[in-house]
């Protein structure tokens, strides 16, 4: 054994753990140039990660320390909080002088320490980089340049040398590749993408994109084994094993400009039973695992949709090509076989590969059109009308069947914004019975598959949503009292149905609006999970995602899992235990950087649109309420901000479960109707500033 594995051990056996090199050299009795080595071999296995170092020059392992895992939330005057992996521990402040050379999103070891809060600690190692390239405006210096990020909780510029600039201007949008950390100096990059001017509407909307790591295009070799897949015929070897139902009427029900068409549906009334197929595409028979389409679709998560362009998790040879149910086109499904009694009951379910050949290409519009008796409509599409009429029936059958069982029908709605030549809009999206129909169908598939596959006890990629912790029903409830509302619901024991009926005693109530919100903060988010815990909103046992393979890896995951079981059910647990585990996590973590990245480049819009109503006057609903200000939702649910100091109290108090700022003479509470005026639009924080005029 080498001396510098000899001095490893003793420091693991605890001979030397936490002590400085002055310590050990003294209990070793080292003479001067001795101390010189022993300090060179407890810095290097620092930096193999074998020990950590804090910052009293103490050595010891992670577990010596008492180490916490985390992920560094750094802010832009130095300082930041690690926020630890496990549950339950509280968050750690990190004073700039303790960071340790940590950077915003860096996984970190830290330890809490005796310092000025209870809360406060220091970093003793980076783990990892969170960044491996970051977005931001290029300033070119004498010989070399920086580039400071658009991320403000990134603290330091990158220093981009001469000669790994890339020929970009100063002052433009850029993207830096980060290439190493220097102890005490700011990371070393180089220039991998030019942007565009900084200011540019589409560079600004590219920024925040490539600042969430989407990207638009493919490899060369993904491109290619598409394009091979897309290319293929379909052989009779193909449809060996498949259900025929080339002959049966099945159509599919989208937007307009949808593109990616992966669930057709197929509905017969039958005495006083219905008989639902939702069919979908079998993307798993092209998207093979484990080669390099599947690995690109792992790595993506999720197609991400924007105002003017869509990211797609395959390529369009897939997505709007092979995969996609076109009209007259066979195509290759997996379909869910359900029959439906006039209570909303599942009789029987089952599924089966199939192929099919969509009648019709139907739009929402269309749909609404002929189940609401639109003659014109009707007469348009005569062969659709009996399977139609059957599909609105049972909709609103299925519609009471859930709300019977206690399904939170929250009132949820999200901007549409259009983008065309040019000219952005931003219109009232009311839901109509198509969205409702497809909805409908589309989750009782995923929940029938989920159902089945859970009885084959398969390894399994859920759609979980957890009931609201006890914090957080406690608070809910302690609101709705504050509110005058009877608290229908314990907290330590909160269900679906108490949801439900809360809403419902409150339908026709100025209060409802008010409630919905504040019900939807009291609720945990939804994600995937390999273990199956329910999904409260749905009020189901069991719940998954089915219905979308072409733009969800977790539903391309789930039909390999449900063809396989069908095929050789005694290969798949074996096969899948732990790639459902990594693509629960995976998908969970992508699905959210998609919802940021999409909500981040809709604010851009927004502010574009609202600069083009500046003075105009609006009525808003008050859709937060903060210690700073005031959000408002305008009816096409654009939302704005009102500055606490534009309100007309020149003092407020903000009681933050109450959802409420008390001033002197007005009061603000959630839900409450007002009337404003657009008054400004902040580009750098992409917000509308709104000026209050009136309540109504």
């Amino acid at each position: 054994m080498d001396a510098k594995q000899s001095l490893l051990e003793k420091i693991k056996d605890g001979s030397f753990a936490l002590c400085t090199d002055e310590q050990i050299a003294r209990k070793l009795k080292l003479g001067k140039r001795e101390r010189f080595a022993l300090r060179d071999m407890l810095q290097s296995l620092c930096r193999e990660g074998v020990l950590l170092c804090d910052s009293k020059n103490r050595f010891g392992t992670a577990e010596q320390f008492g180490a916490i895992r985390g992920t560094f939330s750094g802010n832009e005057r130095g300082f930041g909080f690690v926020m630890p992996d496990s549950p339950g521990l509280d968050d750690l402040f990190i004073p700039r002088s303790a960071t340790k050379g940590a950077l915003h999103r860096d996984t970190v070891l830290a330890i809490s320490v005796k310092g000025r809060s209870d809360d406060e600690g220091e970093i003793l190692a980076v783990e990892k980089r969170g960044y491996e390239e970051i977005v931001g405006v290029y300033r070119k210096e004498k010989r070399a340049g920086f580039l400071h990020p658009d991320e403000r909780k990134y603290s330091e510029e990158i220093f981009i040398p001469e000669g790994k600039e890339n020929n970009c201007p100063d002052g433009a949008k850029a993207v830096a590749k980060l290439l190493f950390f220097p102890s005490g100096s700011c990371p070393v990059g180089e220039i991998s993408e030019v942007l565009g001017a900084k200011g540019d509407f589409l560079t600004e909307e590219l920024a925040l994109i490539r600042a969430h790591g989407l990207r638009e295009e493919f490899s060369e070799s993904v491109l290619s084994e598409a394009d091979r897949q897309a290319a293929r015929a379909i052989s009779p070897a193909d449809l060996s094993g498949r259900v025929d139902l080339r002959n049966e009427l099945i159509v599919t029900i989208d937007g307009e400009d949808t593109r990616d068409i992966d669930d057709a549906i197929s509905v017969r009334r039958e005495n006083e039973r219905f008989s639902l197929g939702v069919h979908i595409a079998d993307v798993s028979h092209y998207v093979r695992l484990g080669g390099v389409l599947d690995q690109e679709a792992f790595r993506r998560g999720t197609s991400v949709y924007f105002p003017d362009r869509v990211l797609p998790m395959l390529p369009p040879a897939l997505s709007n090509g092979i995969c996609s149910l076109n009209e007259g086109e066979d195509r290759l499904t997996l379909s869910c076989f359900m029959t439906i009694d006039r209570t909303g009951k599942v009789l029987e379910k089952r599924i089966a590969p199939s192929v099919i050949r969509s009648r019709h290409r139907m739009t929402y519009s269309a749909v609404t059109q002929i189940c609401e008796g639109i003659p014109a409509a009707r007469a348009a599409y005569p062969d659709l009308i009996e399977m139609l009429d059957a599909a609105a029936e049972l909709t609103q059958i299925l519609k009471k069947a859930r709300l019977a069982r206690g399904g939170v029908a929250l009132d949820v709605r999200e901007a549409k914004i259009l983008y065309s030549e040019g000219k952005i809009s931003v219109p009232d999206a009311p839901r109509s019975l198509s969205h409702e129909m497809i909805e409908q169908f589309m989750v009782l598939a995923n929940e029938s598959v989920a159902t089945i596959m859970t009885q084959k006890k398969a390894p399994f990629v859920y759609r979980v949503h957890e009931a609201p912790s006890r914090e957080k029903a406690s608070d809910f409830a302690s609101f709705l009292r504050d509110a005058g509302i009877r608290v229908p619901f314990d907290p330590e024991k909160v269900s679906p149905a108490d949801y439900r009926d809360l809403l419902t005693s409150l339908q026709d109530s100025p209060l409802y609006s008010l409630v919905n919100r504040v019900m939807l903060r009291s609720m945990m988010k939804a994600k995937y999970a390999p273990e199956n815990v329910g999904h409260f909103g749905l009020a189901s046992d069991c719940y998954c995602h089915f219905t979308s393979p072409i733009r969800r890896y977790p539903d391309l995951c789930i039909h390999r899992i449900v063809k396989d079981s069908l095929n050789d059910p005694q290969s798949v647990r074996s096969k899948y235990q732990k790639i459902t585990e990594e693509a629960s996590l995976q998908s969970s973590l992508c699905e959210k950087n998609a919802a940021d990245a999409e909500r981040e480049v809709d604010a851009l819009y927004i502010v574009a649109y609202m600069q083009e109503h500046l003075g105009e006057e609006y009525e808003a609903t008050v859709s937060g309420v903060t210690s700073f200000g005031l959000f408002a939702e305008l009816d096409n649910t654009i939302e704005g901000f009102l500055p606490l100091e534009t309100l007309p109290d020149d003092y407020y108090d903000f009681i933050e479960k109450k959802f409420l700022l008390k001033g002197t003479a007005h009061t603000f509470r959630l839900g409450e109707r007002i009337r404003i005026k657009v008054a400004a639009v902040d580009w750098g924080a992409r917000r509308t500033h709104f000026l209050f005029l009136e309540k109504i």
